[in-house]
């Protein structure tokens, strides 16, 4: 984490913030983050600094309401809506199989996997 800090020069205090999700593994991250800042000699309470980002968390909440109402939303995709308005519904069908083929060809060539 040091050496990450130092190449974008974040070892001097001017690290003012971090905004994450609200995955408990961001929690630890700020953690060692104050560790690794403090060991320099840098004031960082991460407490202070860490901001969770509160759309993610209302959007968390408002799905695990609206399944509880046992609503269902959209079935497509906004990307997918947005490209049959633009192309229509003949061209996006041909868009998605030529995503399609392309998925099974970069499989062929470099295993399912990948």
């Amino acid at each position: 984490m040091k050496e990450v800090l130092d190449r974008f020069e974040l070892t001097d205090g001017r690290l003012l913030g971090i905004m994450t999700d609200n995955a408990s593994s961001n929690y630890l991250m700020t953690g060692e983050l104050q560790s690794t800042l403090n060991a320099s000699g840098i004031v960082w309470p991460a407490m202070r600094h860490h901001i969770a980002y509160m759309a993610h968390a209302t959007d968390v909440s408002l799905g695990a309401f609206k399944d509880s109402l046992g609503v269902i939303g959209h079935l497509t995709s906004w990307e997918a809506h947005e490209r049959e308005q633009y192309f229509g519904e003949n061209e996006s069908t041909d868009i998605g199989k030529s995503q399609t083929l392309r998925k099974e060809g970069n499989a062929a060539v470099f295993g399912k996997d990948n």
